[in-house]
């Protein structure tokens, strides 16, 4: 009642800003987030998750391409609500609320911040292409290095 009703969280991590309403929640997030325990691996693509029901997403999503949550306004759709709801709050209401304390930039989720901090800000890029000494920030720029540069081709 009072983590859905009143979005009350008490159970707060010691290393991050996260919060969540139970405490089993709270240890699922240091188990995957901060000890990186990922258990379960994906029979397709060997991706590793650390919650079976975010392997069973994956699944649908990547795999079998299931995406029934469609936008009313454009084309997009996705596999989860929560993504259509992101995708109308940030692309067709404009809203970012997470704002860089060192820039100017914002971003409608945390986890683009938290990427924008350690990339721009920290300099880290932990994505290193096997084949030169290239590294990158995301994994997406890693793979576009992969097929425009050692693959030929154009993205």
């Amino acid at each position: 009642m009072e983590a859905v009703h009143e979005g009350k969280k008490p159970h707060k991590c010691q290393i991050c800003e996260s919060s969540f309403a139970e405490k089993s929640d709270l240890r699922q997030h240091m188990e995957a987030v901060h000890e990186g325990k990922k258990s379960n691996k994906c029979p397709i693509c060997e991706t590793s998750f650390s919650q079976k029901i975010s392997l069973r997403r994956h699944i649908t999503s990547v795999h079998e391409g299931k995406k029934p949550h469609k936008c009313p306004i454009c084309e997009s759709s996705y596999s989860q609500k929560s993504h259509l709801r992101q995708h109308m709050a940030s692309v067709h209401e404009g809203k970012k609320p997470h704002k860089c304390p060192i820039c100017e930039s914002s971003y409608s989720q945390k986890s683009n911040l938290r990427q924008h901090m350690e990339s721009v800000h920290e300099g880290k890029k932990p994505h290193k292409c096997q084949i030169c000494e290239s590294s990158f920030p995301e994994k997406s720029n890693l793979r576009r290095h992969i097929t425009s540069v050692h693959e030929g081709k154009k993205s």
